[in-house]
């Protein structure tokens, strides 16, 4: 009786721990992805209602331009905190 509880707990706790793990991987996706996102959902929106998409794919464009430039950075100890 007392050992199927603590298996109870013990499954609860990995998957907290999972779920846990696939925030921090969300955040981080969004963090370096996110002007990129927000830009091509706003073409899709403008498309869809029949207006003009240039802007909004110029936009998300250049947000892809600068995640890939940010991307390519060597991050050491001495410059962390300087990318952005």
């Amino acid at each position: 009786m007392i050992n199927s509880k603590r298996c109870r707990g013990q499954g609860m706790t990995e998957y907290i721990v999972v779920v846990a793990l696939v925030a921090v991987a969300a955040i981080g996706v969004y963090t370096a992805f996110g002007k990129t996102l927000r830009g091509q959902m706003a073409a899709t929106a403008q498309s869809l209602a029949g207006k003009s998409t240039s802007q909004a794919r110029s936009d998300s464009n250049d947000a892809g331009e600068e995640a890939e430039a940010q991307a390519g950075r060597a991050i050491k100890l001495d410059n962390f905190d300087q990318v952005r």
